[in-house]
């Protein structure tokens, strides 16, 4: 299984970002999908989760209208639309998943990728 990010960079407070994470290694339209964040010195956090159809979604407070995830299950692929930066947006972001088998539940792991909000 591989998660791949894509899309951080520096942006100044108010712009926006589209984050990507493909896929491989499991059958993507299966399973919900999940981006997690990372700021330093703080406990990795649960951003947003969309369905493995695209829907119901969650998002956390902090980020609920600012921030959109989707999915195109044709392209393995998961997007963070991010919009309205704010400095505390600042940290690694992480796309994760749970697959499960008749052994068990597995959870993966993205690299990350650095969004860093700042004028």
């Amino acid at each position: 299984v591989q998660l791949v990010e894509s899309g951080g960079g520096l942006v100044q407070p108010g712009g926006s970002l589209r984050l990507s994470c493909v896929a491989s290694g499991f059958t993507f339209s299966r399973y919900a999908m999940n981006w997690y964040r990372q700021a330093p010195e703080k406990e990795r956090e649960l951003v947003a989760t969309v369905t493995s159809a695209g829907g119901p979604i969650y998002y956390a407070d902090s980020v609920r209208g600012r921030f959109t995830i989707s999915r195109d299950n044709a392209k393995n692929t998961v997007y963070l639309q991010m919009s309205s930066l704010k400095p505390e947006d600042t940290a690694v972001y992480y796309c994760h998943t749970e697959t499960r088998d008749s052994r068990g539940t597995y959870r993966y792991w993205g690299q990350g990728t650095q969004v860093t909000v700042s004028s």
